[in-house]
């Protein structure tokens, strides 16, 4: 059976610019705000750098954002676009879709859009400062007027057929819930789940090791897995699986959401899953509350999460007295009295 063809039903123009920040961490001194104007989809447009996200409100728990704005600067009544950055590698000079942010609005003359692309910070620590230097693509897309003559559309369709986005992660998924060909049964919690040994060890070293290494697990069919729920286990599995976390999004909300992810960092650092840490670690970052940050902070020490871990202790000595009436402080307590150490150092450094 022929696939149909594909017909647009929108249009989109874009335009895609790289800005090289030189002498970046002298930036955050800077008064103004650094811009350079271009032209999308018949309108203008103003791209802004915030170095600490203060002018754009982005600082989070003390600690200041990189942000961009696009700005619509020509007369428009409603124009759809949406905006989006993330940062380049210095050493390929590829960017880095895992850093990027992407939002979308309905933009006037003089309404812009923020985007907070990493704390300044963790930015400041990471492989994509060198020599003093940052790379950001930012990319604006405007909606078009739907095309006039759908038939020419539909025979240009034909003449030209566009190659399908890639739905790799669709079926793998769809491998990992049907259990096809499943090769291995882990006892979770007391259920049991099943999987394929090379889809593992070729997303976790761990599991590499496990099943293809000198282990026990080597010549099992069936392999127990000890402190961790079987729900976890399997958000584990769906991103080595699909690479996407649809428990840290819309699937789950608030507090729910806020363990789902810690008990997911457990998880991603017991089996080396980097990129799952590194979402678990900013989804932890956006929920922190008092009631929370205390677990957050012992989770951060015993899994050597050093960023996360500085976050924790600002928030803390930042609102102690109401951090120190939480359960989990006492759990702090009791797991990690060396981090009440630091604390009070820091608390004492900050009295001379």
């Amino acid at each position: 059976m022929q696939n149909a063809a594909c017909i647009d039903l929108t249009t989109a123009a874009r335009s895609v610019q790289r800005f090289r920040i030189n002498g970046f961490t002298a930036t955050k001194e800077s008064l103004g705000l650094p811009s350079r104007a271009c032209s999308v989809g018949g309108h203008s447009w103003r791209i802004e750098f915030d170095p600490d996200g203060r002018n754009s409100g982005h600082v989070y728990f003390g600690d200041p954002w990189v942000t961009f704005r696009a700005t619509l600067t020509s007369k428009a009544h409603g124009a759809a676009a949406s905006f989006s950055c993330c940062l380049v590698d210095p050493v390929s000079m590829a960017p880095d879709p895992s850093t990027g942010k992407l939002a979308s609005s309905s933009f006037y003359k003089n309404s812009g859009l923020n985007i907070a692309l990493m704390a300044r910070s963790d930015l400041e620590a990471s492989k994509y400062l060198k020599d003093d230097c940052v790379i950001v693509q930012c990319v604006i897309t405007v909606l078009l007027a739907e095309p006039k003559d759908a038939t020419t559309a539909a025979a240009a369709a034909y003449a030209s057929p566009r190659v399908p986005s890639a739905d790799l992660h669709q079926q793998l998924g769809d491998l990992l819930r049907s259990g096809t060909g499943a090769d291995i049964t882990f006892i979770v919690a007391g259920e049991s789940v099943t999987a394929h040994r090379s889809v593992l060890a070729a997303r976790s070293p761990v599991f590499m090791a496990e099943l293809f290494g000198d282990m026990k697990e080597k010549a099992s069919q069936c392999v127990e897995i000890e402190d961790m729920e079987a729900e976890v286990f399997r958000a584990m599995l769906r991103f080595i699986y699909t690479d996407t976390v649809p428990e840290l999004g819309n699937k789950m909300k608030g507090e729910q959401a806020t363990a789902m992810a810690q008990h997911l960092l457990e998880a991603a650092d017991r089996y080396g899953l980097k990129r799952l840490k590194k979402i678990c670690v900013e989804k932890i970052c956006t929920t922190m509350n008092v009631d929370t940050v205390a677990t957050t902070l012992a989770l951060a020490e015993q899994h050597g999460c050093s960023k996360l871990k500085a976050r924790c202790m600002k928030f803390t000595l930042a609102n102690l007295s109401a951090v120190s009436a939480t359960e989990g402080y006492k759990h702090l307590e009791a797991s990690c009295p060396s981090v009440l150490t630091e604390l009070l150092k820091l608390m004492l450094e900050g009295y001379k």
